[in-house]
C-alpha cells in the first residue's frame, strides 16, 4: 500500500532534456482534442489516451506495480499472512497486530529508495534497475517462505520484510515517474492517480476472489509462494520501461549528488505549504487506530467468534476491493475537483461513523434487525474501504503538488513514508490496544470496546483540518522557488523529464513542444496556491 531539484543535478541532465526536446516533435493538446482529459472519457478510450500521452511502458509499469503487484499480491498476501500467523506461527492477535507493523518498516525508508533511483542510475539508467533488483527481492523471500516448513518467526518475520522492501522498491519507483509526470502533464495528475487506485482496486479484487481458496487449497506458505510471480512480472516491467541511457554518470560526484538532494528536501520541508499538510497527514493515519488482527481472529474462531472459512474471508476482502474500486471511481467522476479541506472533513467524518457497522456486528445487533452475519460483514468490509479509498485519493493528489523538481522520487517517497510510519503507529496502538483489553485467541469480550475506541480517535484529526489546504487539484501548491531550480527556470523544468523520456516515443505518441512545456508551467506557477489564509495542506 508511502516525492526538489539541486542545481548540480540539472547539468547531469541536460543532454537528456536536449534529446527529449528533439524527439518531442509536437504537444498532447492536439491528441486531447480527440480524447482530451477534459472530456469524459470511456475507460478505454481514457487508457488509450494515458498510453499515448505517458508512453505505454509507463502504463505497463503501473499496471504491474499498483495492478499486480500491489493489488493482487497485496490481496493474496492479506489473507495468507493472516493466516500464516494464526495457524502456522499460532500467534496472539495484539502480537500479530505488531508483526504485521513490522513488516511495513521497508516503506518508512521509501525515501533512502527515492533517493537512490533519483541520484544513482545503475549502468546509465535510473530506475528500470530498481524495479529489477525489487523483483528478484521478492522473488526470493517469498521462496524462502513457502518452501521452509519450519521457519523460526524471526526469520519468518524478516522474509516478510523483504517480501515487503520488494514492493516498496518497485512503488517508490513508478511513484518518481508518476510525480514527474504530474509536474509536466499537471492536466492529466488527477488522471494518473485514478490509474494508480483504479489497478490496485481491480488488482485487490482479483486477488482476494482467489486468496480464501488458494489458502484452502495449498495452505498459507503455498499462497505466499505464489507472490513470485507478481514479482516476475516487475521483473519485466523494469525489462522494458522506456528510459533515456546516460552513460558516464559521474559517480564520483554520487556523494555530492546524496548531500544536495538531502538538502533540498530538508529546505522544501520546512516550507509551510508542506510541513503543515505533512502533520495532518501523520496524526491522521496515527489515530486511525488497526485492530484488523483482533476482527480477523474474531471472524474466523469457531467457538466465540463468527466461524467464517477461508473462502468467504477471501469473498469478504474481495468485496472490499470492489468498495475501493467504487471509491475511486466517485473520485475520479465526481470528486476530484472538490477542494482538498471540504473533502477530507466529509470523508475523515465518514470514515468514523462507517466503523460503527463493526460494532453493530460484535455486539450482533444485525440479528435484531433480521441480517445475517455473512451479509453484514460483506456490507461492512465494502462500505468501509470505498470511504477509506474516498479519503485516501486526495491525498495522494495532494502529495503529488508537494514535490518539488529534481528529485520528485526521492520526496515523494518521503511524503509516503510519513504515511506509513502513521500507519505504523496506528497499527502498533491497535496491538496495545487488543493487549490492554486483554483481546486474545479465544477470548472477545472487550472487541467492543476497542471497536469503540477506534471510532472516537478517527474524529480527532478533524480538529487539525486547518492544516489542509482549502485549494482544489488543479491548483500549484508549492512556490515558485521550489518549482524553478534555475534562473530562466529551463534547465530546472526539464529537470522532471527524467522519466519522462517515458513519453519520448516518437512513433508511439505526440508530446509537448518546448513551449508548451513552458507554458504549462508558467501555469502552474501562476496559479500557487492562494490559500494563504489556510494553515496548509495536508498530503497523501
Amino acid at each position: 500500500m508511502s516525492p526538489q531539484p539541486p542545481s548540480g543535478l540539472a547539468e547531469d541532465k541536460e543532454r537528456e532534456t536536449n534529446v527529449l526536446i528533439e524527439a518531442a516533435p509536437e504537444s498532447p493538446a492536439k491528441a486531447a482534442e480527440d480524447d482530451g482529459p477534459g472530456r469524459q472519457l470511456s475507460p478505454a478510450a481514457w487508457l488509450r489516451m494515458l498510453a499515448r500521452e505517458l508512453h505505454w511502458s509507463f502504463v505497463l509499469g503501473v499496471v504491474a506495480t499498483y495492478g499486480v503487484s500491489q493489488g493482487l499480491g497485496g490481496g493474496i498476501n492479506r489473507v495468507a499472512s493472516d493466516y500464516y500467523w494464526k495457524d502456522v506461527q499460532r500467534v496472539q492477535p495484539s502480537v500479530a497486530q505488531v508483526y504485521q507493523g513490522i513488516t511495513s518498516i521497508p516503506w518508512m525508508v521509501k525515501p533512502l529508495w527515492g533517493l537512490l533511483t533519483d541520484v544513482l542510475p545503475v549502468a546509465g539508467y535510473r530506475r528500470r534497475p530498481y524495479f529489477i533488483l525489487a523483483g528478484f527481492i521478492g522473488v526470493i523471500a517469498m521462496l524462502i517462505i513457502s518452501l521452509h516448513s519450519k521457519l523460526h518467526a524471526l526469520f519468518a518475520l524478516l522474509a516478510l520484510m523483504a517480501g515487503s522492501a520488494s514492493v516498496a522498491i518497485a512503488d517508490v519507483t513508478i511513484d518518481a515517474c508518476v510525480a514527474e509526470n504530474s509536474i509536466l502533464y499537471s492536466h492529466l495528475a488527477a488522471d494518473m492517480i485514478s490509474l494508480n487506485g483504479f489497478c490496485s482496486s481491480v488488482g485487490g479484487l482479483i486477488g482476494f476472489s482467489i486468496s480464501g481458496f488458494l489458502v484452502h487449497a495449498i495452505g498459507a506458505q503455498g499462497a505466499l509462494g505464489l507472490l513470485t510471480i507478481p514479482s516476475a512480472l516487475v521483473i519485466l516491467s523494469g525489462m522494458v520501461l522506456k528510459e533515456v541511457h546516460t552513460p558516464n554518470f559521474p559517480y564520483g560526484q554520487a556523494h555530492k549528488k546524496f548531500v544536495e538532494a538531502s538538502g533540498k528536501m530538508l529546505t522544501t520541508l520546512k516550507c509551510p505549504e508542506v510541513w503543515r499538510p505533512c502533520v495532518y497527514m501523520y496524526v491522521s493515519l496515527a489515530l486511525s487506530v488497526d485492530i484488523q488482527e483482533g476482527m480477523f481472529y474474531w471472524y474466523t474462531d469457531r467457538k466465540a467468534g463468527l466461524s467464517f472459512h477461508e473462502g468467504f474471508i477471501g469473498f469478504m476482502f474481495a468485496v472490499g476491493s470492489v468498495g475501493s474500486l467504487i471509491g475511486v471511481i466517485l473520485y475520479q467522476n465526481i470528486l476530484k475537483d472538490h477542494s482538498f479541506r471540504s473533502l477530507l472533513f466529509s470523508s475523515q467524518l465518514m470514515l468514523s461513523l462507517s466503523g460503527m457497522l463493526d460494532l453493530i456486528l460484535v455486539l450482533r445487533l444485525n440479528l435484531k434487525m433480521g441480517i445475517p452475519d455473512y451479509y453484514f460483514a460483506v456490507i461492512d468490509e465494502g462500505v468501509s474501504k470505498m470511504i477509506n479509498r474516498v479519503k485516501w485519493m486526495p491525498l495522494l493528489v495532494l502529495s503529488s503538488k508537494l514535490c518539488p523538481t529534481g528529485i520528485e522520487g526521492t520526496f515523494y517517497a518521503l511524503l509516503m513514508s510519513i504515511d506509513n510510519i502513521g500507519g505504523l503507529t496506528g497499527q502498533w496502538v491497535g496491538g496495545l490496544l487488543l493487549h490492554l483489553l486483554r483481546i486474545t485467541r479465544t477470548e472477545f469480550n472487550n472487541l467492543w470496546a476497542a471497536i469503540m475506541i477506534r471510532n472516537v480517535m478517527r474524529l480527532l484529526p478533524l480538529a487539525l483540518l486547518f492544516l489542509v489546504p482549502s485549494s482544489d487539484p488543479n491548483s500549484t501548491l508549492l512556490p515558485s522557488d521550489l518549482l524553478n531550480e534555475d534562473d530562466d527556470g529551463e534547465g530546472d523544468r526539464m529537470e522532471n523529464i527524467e522519466l519522462t523520456s517515458l513519453a519520448v516515443d516518437r512513433g508511439s505518441f505526440p508530446d509537448k513542444s518546448p513551449q508548451e512545456c513552458g507554458k504549462n508551467r508558467e501555469g502552474l506557477d501562476v496559479e500557487q496556491d492562494d490559500d494563504g489564509v489556510s494553515l496548509l495542506a495536508n498530503r497523501g
